[in-house]
């Protein structure tokens, strides 16, 4: 494992150096007279106040000064990394220190324009004081300062963090803005406008307490909302100095709208997926004696004849496999049968062993092509993108989420636009990623930005971005999952109705990617979120008793019943529950559809 030096700045050498080089006697002249500590809130005695932080909290102690300190625990991919960025002058000297205890912790600059410097102790007991220089660029004016620990090895401790040296700006931040008020409400939108602030260079907008973008002018449009619902707003004026306070709050409440694409879906609907292609412990369940209670039924699975061909293919499960098979005749007449009394039958691609990478062009049109011939030969109603494993990954400098620069999330944002564009506004189009994809996005984004992280975190977010209008249904796998982090930058973990609610509650809020405040992932509409949990524990790890799931519902859609996370709104129209899978539900004797009938009646 390759570990950073320890730098030990040595100052009288670095400035004896400094003012020996001719023409530097007057820099370092003014440095030292406009020498200032930089760090905001370095001795944490503000909460997390100006620090960005992965899996960071304040305690009252141990503390090296003051009352309060940081304590972050690195957990499974993440470091509990804490950054901030501070305002700094071009071609001058910088001193960063900080104390911390514990093992393996770091502390350091990114973005000086110059070599970036870390400093780190592999074991402090008790406090121990890290300290580094830097210089920065010709035209660097603003640096990344960071602590964190280092996987594994349990919580570490910083406090009392400074950067000693010029100040980058004498501004101070602007007053707060005055005349917010409001200037269109569609169903999933709210225009907003303000009176400019003097000396603001751009402006910040909230909505409900979040950050949800920054704008240079004095107005935005705030969009991605639900239909019929209140909303509240506040704007924040911006300079180099940094943010001023919020303005006053507007409310404004959206219009109803259409829930999507015309599916004829019911208002609570109940999908499962059928073991199709297979059978394991749960037996094999014919369509035909899929109770009515369930209205989307993905067929499991189409799957690639090799892992890059694009080419899918669903074959039936086998008689010397599943002897109580049915005939092809007898299927397809099923899936008419289902249709006729108002259920959606669809194909579902991937599945744990099933990777489809569309690396090219020829692989994504052998895509549209095989589903389309599947969906055409039995008459379905649409389409499940299943995809797991390494089917979707980003590249190192993918990001963007509303800009894609990986072939396999290009291809199949085209495979998927050209199928609904074949099929029209019934088209059902559903996805079931895994919380690794979606939500870990929160944290992580690609790996160039993230050092490391693993290239599927948040891999799944350009293709929702991209198909949101199109996207009937999102039930992201809340099963087979390690921790998640959610909006109150707490780890939630699999067992209750607490990962069920946190995870949720992401996709209808919406989260900063990356915790990046300017790159907000938008939410979904409430009709397009059900909530994938195994239907018994057999299914797969995560399952959650009835009891639990009742919790979870009442918390959503009531804002009742709620555990410690405390969400940020209440959606009566969430559409539903998924699971994995029917078979699994018949096997434990239909407690999952159980569930759903007696709270959704």
């Amino acid at each position: 494992m390759d570990r950073p030096r320890h730098i030990r700045p040595v100052l009288a050498a670095l400035t004896a150096t400094l003012l020996a080089v001719p023409g530097l006697t007057a820099l370092s002249a003014s440095a030292q007279a406009a020498d200032a500590d930089l760090a905001r809130n370095g001795g944490f005695e503000s909460g997390l106040d100006g620090w960005s932080c992965t899996a960071g909290t304040v305690v009252n102690a141990p503390v090296h000064s003051g009352s309060s300190a940081l304590q972050a625990t690195p957990a499974g991919s993440d470091n509990a990394q804490c950054t901030q960025t501070v305002t700094v002058q071009p071609n001058s000297q910088y001193t960063l220190s900080g104390w911390v205890r514990g093992s393996y912790v770091y502390l350091g600059a990114n973005g000086t324009g110059t070599t970036d410097v870390s400093t780190w102790t592999q074991s402090a007991p008790d406090w121990q004081k890290l300290t580094t220089t830097f210089t920065t660029g010709a035209s660097t004016t603003k640096v990344t300062l960071y602590t964190h620990g280092w996987y594994g090895t349990g919580a570490y401790y910083a406090d009392d963090v400074s950067l000693v040296g010029p100040g980058g700006s004498t501004s101070q931040p602007p007053s707060a803005p005055s005349g917010l008020r409001t200037t269109s409400v569609s169903s999933t939108s709210v225009g907003l406008s303000w009176s400019a602030v003097t000396g603001a260079t751009g402006y910040a907008v909230y909505r409900d307490g979040a950050k949800v973008q920054t704008v240079s002018s004095t107005s935005a449009t705030v969009s991605g909302l639900s239909p019929a619902t209140a909303y509240s707003f506040q704007v924040a004026a911006v300079n180099d100095a940094g943010e001023s306070a919020k303005s006053a709050a507007v409310t404004a409440t959206t219009t109803d709208g259409p829930t999507g694409p015309s599916t004829d879906l019911p208002t609570h609907a109940l999908v499962g997926y059928l073991h199709a292609s297979f059978a394991n412990g749960s037996g094999y369940t014919r369509l035909a004696d899929v109770p009515d209670s369930w209205d989307v039924i993905d067929l499991a699975f189409g799957e690639p004849t090799s892992a890059t061909s694009g080419d899918i293919r669903f074959n039936r499960c086998p008689v010397s496999e599943c002897p109580n098979v049915e005939s092809d005749a007898d299927f397809k007449a099923a899936i008419k049968a289902k249709q006729a009394a108002g259920k959606k039958v669809l194909i579902s691609i991937g599945g744990a062993n099933g990777q489809v990478q569309l690396t090219t062009t020829a692989a994504r049109d052998a895509f549209v092509s095989s589903v389309s011939n599947i969906i055409d030969t039995y008459g379905l109603d649409g389409l499940d993108i299943d995809f797991e494993g390494h089917s979707l990954s980003l590249n190192a400098d993918d990001t963007d989420f509303k800009n894609p620069k990986t072939p396999v999330i290009v291809n199949l944002i085209s495979a998927l636009k050209t199928l609904k564009a074949k099929y029209g506004s019934d088209f059902v189009l559903t996805m079931a990623p895994e919380t690794f994809f979606v939500q870990m996005g929160y944290q992580f984004y690609g790996t160039g930005k993230f050092g490391g992280q693993d290239p599927r975190c948040g891999a799944y977010l350009p293709v929702i971005y991209a198909l949101r209008d199109d996207l009937t249904l999102l039930h992201v796998q809340d099963y087979n999952s390690g921790p998640i982090m959610g909006l109150d930058n707490q780890y939630h973990s699999m067992g209750g109705a607490d990962f069920h609610i946190a995870m949720t509650d992401m996709l209808l809020t919406g989260f900063p990617v990356a915790g990046d405040a300017n790159n907000v992932f938008p939410p979904l509409r409430p009709d397009q979120v059900a909530i994938g949990m195994p239907a018994s524990v057999n299914a797969g790890n995560g399952y959650v008793a009835p009891a639990e799931v009742t919790k979870t519902l009442d918390c959503l859609t009531k804002k009742t019943n709620c555990g410690s996370y405390p969400t940020h709104g209440s959606w009566p129209a969430l559409r539903g529950l998924m699971t994995w899978s029917v078979n699994w539900d018949r096997f434990s004797n239909w407690e999952f559809q159980r569930t759903f009938d007696g709270y959704f009646g």
